[in-house]
């Protein structure tokens, strides 16, 4: 059955790492959740096949949200990316905090057009793997 994205939410930690405090970003938009494995291939001249093995494991989110300049996890976002910090994020779904990991922002922006919404759009990068949030 699908589901609605409206009910998928990225959190960001605003405790600390032995006390979580899961915060919404608020005014969310779009979250992309991605995950992928590169391939190494093992082919050799015995058979035309191709012959793969799994290689590295990545993922990465980015966000869109209206830019909300006063917003608790916004500014969490913004602080460990101007301090070159990992934050810690976790993926809601359904009120639900499943899986939490720990990130480093690539990129943030903000976007101010004339006559329409303020946006931001952020970009990190999964340091290792997520878990599941006990």
């Amino acid at each position: 059955m699908s589901m609605n994205g409206s009910d998928v939410l990225l959190m960001v930690n605003t405790g600390t790492p032995e006390t979580p405090v899961w915060t919404a970003v608020g005014s969310q938009r779009d979250v992309t959740f991605e995950e992928s494995t590169e391939e190494i291939d093992v082919s050799s001249k015995d058979e035309r096949a191709k012959r793969v093995l799994a290689g590295r494991y990545s993922a990465s989110v980015s966000l869109d949200a209206l830019f909300v300049p006063d917003d608790t996890a916004y500014s969490a976002l913004q602080t460990a990316h101007r301090a070159g910090d990992l934050i810690m994020v976790a993926r809601n779904v359904n009120s639900v905090d499943e899986e939490s990991a720990t990130a480093l922002i690539t990129s943030m922006s903000q976007t101010m057009p004339d006559q329409d919404g303020a946006t931001i759009s952020v970009s990190l990068t999964i340091d290792g793997t997520w878990s599941a949030v006990v």
